[in-house]
């Protein structure tokens, strides 16, 4: 059954929130435990997604890209998580370990919801558990690829000699217009869809052993 526009929203919505919220509050989270409770103290190691959602980046984007691709591609992103580097106890290590947490909150909701989907006869609910497993698998491999402010972007710095870990991190005021130009041309698609296919596979088969 084709979805029309209301029930693709619907179905799409609640899990992409949570997706963002909960990868939003585990950098919060290991920023707060490594040393820097910045974003502690502005309420953002929460699961309330009030405190993490972006209207035009949670909201509007990923609604009108969803639209657009017939719900075949979401984008979009939340606000981001204040973390001061010099807080942290490591800073240059710290920095890559905050960065990659977010990961883990997807990947355990991607299992998660494989899990809801083989158990619920109802269509709906199995719709929406398929795309949370989408979203999330689209969120964690987005966010690791190697873009400042990515969070494989900031991986990557720290992981740099630094020499080259700070000319590469100043091309974070760019990252997002390069991700926007690899949208426009189809190369974000075609890097992000067969990971994600990987992903899925990968889930597919713990899931089966399991």
């Amino acid at each position: 059954m084709e979805l029309g526009l209301a029930q693709l929203i619907a179905v799409y919505a609640i899990p992409a929130i949570l997706a963002i919220t909960l990868h939003e509050a585990a950098h919060a989270l290991v920023a707060s435990h490594l040393g820097d409770s910045t974003a502690r103290s502005l309420g953002r190691v929460t699961a309330n997604p009030v405190k993490h959602v972006d209207p035009i980046g949670t909201l509007l984007v990923p609604v009108l890209i969803l639209l657009a691709s017939k719900g075949g591609m979401i984008f979009g992103w939340a606000k981001p998580v204040p973390v001061i580097a010099s807080n942290l106890r490591t800073p240059v290590r710290d920095m890559g370990l905050v960065a990659a947490a977010g990961t883990g909150p997807n990947l355990l909701m991607a299992l998660v919801k494989l899990t809801v989907a083989s158990g619920f006869g109802e269509e709906f609910i199995v719709r929406m558990a398929y795309a949370g497993i989408v979203v999330n698998l689209v969120l964690a491999v987005l966010n690791l690829m190697p873009v400042p402010p990515l969070d494989g972007g900031r991986i990557l710095t720290s992981l740099l000699p630094e020499r080259l870990a700070a000319p590469y991190a100043r091309l974070e005021p760019y990252g997002l217009f390069i991700l926007l130009a690899l949208l426009a041309t189809g190369v974000l698609g075609g890097i992000i869809g067969p990971l994600v296919g990987v992903g899925l596979d990968g889930l597919l088969t713990l899931f089966v052993l399991n």
